[in-house]
């Protein structure tokens, strides 16, 4: 098994170790009179370096010409593994609402059928600018939650905001995972037209 395969493997694994240590409690500590709790921030620390290991392994797949089909497979599945976790998470621990993660997912779900869809006419379905906004944005938005909007937290005056960078976030994450999806699907309109 190849480098960039391992470090795919590697970011499945960490999943269930950001589960365990984001719903164990560690007590909280303080910053400028703001308390968090421990096992939010070691938890974002987790998901953070798990995020950035899909950018390493796929560097290194195409820096060192190691692409190969169980990397095509297991990559963009070890993405929306980490990422519905962390959604999940986030609806259990009531930061976003349900209804928001449902379309989130449901878009997610709805994209890889598409591309199942695709392969099996020999087509690829490449990932768009627009998906990679919408994956930066989900990543941004999750942090901003586990990180209880940590530095922003500092600046006086920001917890009494009526809408913190996490809400904001989460939002700008649903337009673009929405209009991404619908972007993908009116592209690729033919493989639906061209089924018997």
């Amino acid at each position: 098994m190849n480098l960039p395969n391992r470090i795919t493997i590697a970011r499945i694994c960490l999943i269930p170790l950001f589960l365990v240590i984001m719903l164990l409690d560690f007590g909280n500590f303080e910053v400028a009179d703001v308390s968090y709790p421990v096992s939010h921030f070691i938890g974002a620390c987790i998901f953070i370096f798990a995020s950035a290991t899909d950018w390493v392994d796929g560097y290194y797949a195409r820096k060192y010409n190691l692409v190969t089909n169980m990397g095509k497979f297991l990559d963009p599945l070890a993405d929306k593994l980490l990422v519905t976790a962390a959604f999940v998470l986030l609806v259990e621990l009531q930061y976003v609402p349900a209804w928001i993660v449902v379309l989130i997912l449901s878009r997610e779900f709805a994209v890889t059928g598409l591309r199942l869809l695709l392969v099996e006419g020999g087509e690829v379905c490449a990932a768009s600018m627009l998906g990679k906004i919408k994956t930066v944005t989900q990543i941004v938005a999750i942090s901003a939650y586990l990180l209880h909007d940590f530095p922003l937290s500092f600046i006086p005056g920001y917890l009494n905001l009526s809408v913190s960078f996490s809400d904001l976030m989460i939002y700008i994450a649903l337009f673009f995972t929405v209009y991404s999806g619908y972007d993908y699907f009116v592209k690729n309109r033919a493989v639906f037209q061209n089924s018997k």
